[in-house]
């Protein structure tokens, strides 16, 4: 008998949708153990109501409260920053966020970044926007494109992205540190960096490396972790990634490291504040690579998102502990 009514915030029509439906709706038991609905806009609300379970990139509060029946939010972001809201914790609610489907998606955004860096492609298209045949110094003289070859690369915070990242940076024949709070949580054993450090020697990391990517969730703990004093273990001829969260990087502080030459560049895909405002002079800045947030946008997210949930929601009808269950106490 047909008891869980899953609410998926999508338009019926969309290809997101069609994800959710081939992932809940192949499956045998979940096709015959539950009810699956799709709604957008003024339908929610009246959709919402005697669902036990939804799926989403964010509720309003409005939309949780007219939902009688609800028990469990299966959020489609990895990062949990303003989703996981007091009136859901009071509530009681099961919070799970879709870590993990952005391993592959942001990995390979961030060695576009260290690609692009060094073998200098933001000066060459400068200078194909300008018509010039200009070399960036004499490669012969150390002057020109580097390789990523033998450079130590910094990854803060050891999850699916890191262990990703990790994986195809040793296809570089880089060196890999990172940090990370429970060594014993990995999700992929055969991928191993060449240290794994305790957060309290992120400054013993920074020191080393020639790129660092940030890769953490953004708590109260994280918040500013890159601050001056942070960013000044880091070696002046260094590049630093930010796919995580903005604020988890003091961007003056930051700012200031880049203008006055204590670090070579950035490749930035979030920001303290988006859209970033066309003041920063972050866009105007040739040691800064910018992307929108979209390190995580790929035609396969959906695709795994739906399948990550699928899996979860099996776990749900069986009475299982649900993977990237929302813990209060780390804040993620």
């Amino acid at each position: 008998m047909k008891r869980t009514v899953v609410l998926v915030l999508l338009s019926p029509e969309s290809g997101d949708a069609a994800a959710y439906r081939q992932a809940v709706e192949g499956d045998p038991e979940l096709r015959e153990r539950v009810t699956l609905r799709f709604a957008t806009g003024d339908a929610v609300r009246e959709a919402i109501t005697d669902a036990e379970v939804v799926t989403c990139g964010n509720v309003s509060a409005e939309q949780v409260a007219a939902a009688r029946n609800l028990r469990w939010i299966s959020f489609w972001s990895a990062g949990m920053d303003g989703k996981a809201r007091p009136e859901l914790l009071t509530r009681g609610l099961l919070l799970t966020s879709a870590s993990g489907v952005h391993g592959p998606n942001i990995a390979e955004h961030v060695l576009a970044f260290m690609l692009m860096f060094t073998r200098r492609m933001p000066f060459y298209q400068r200078a194909q926007m300008a018509g010039r045949w200009e070399h960036f110094g004499s490669s012969r003289a150390g002057g020109g494109a580097e390789e990523l070859t033998g450079k130590t690369l910094g990854i803060v915070g050891l999850g699916r992205i890191g262990e990703a990242l990790t994986a195809r940076a040793k296809a570089f024949e880089m060196r890999v540190v990172a940090t990370k709070r429970n060594p014993q949580a990995r999700y992929n054993a055969a991928v191993v960096p060449n240290a794994l450090y305790p957060p309290e020697e992120l400054p013993r990391l920074l020191a080393e490396s020639d790129h660092v990517c940030i890769a953490l969730p953004y708590t109260p703990e994280t918040h500013h972790l890159f601050d001056a004093g942070m960013l000044a273990y880091m070696q002046p001829t260094a590049y630093l990634y930010n796919i995580a969260r903005g604020k988890i990087v003091d961007e003056a502080a930051l700012i200031a490291a880049l203008q006055e030459g204590r670090l070579a560049g950035a490749g930035l895909d979030v920001f303290e504040e988006e859209p970033l405002p066309a003041e920063s002079p972050l866009w105007r800045m040739e040691n800064v690579i910018i992307t929108p947030h979209v390190a995580g946008i790929t035609p396969h997210y959906f695709a795994r998102a739906a399948a990550l949930f699928a899996d979860n929601l099996k776990r749900y009808l069986h009475g299982l502990p649900l993977q990237n269950l929302y813990d209060p106490a780390r804040g993620y």
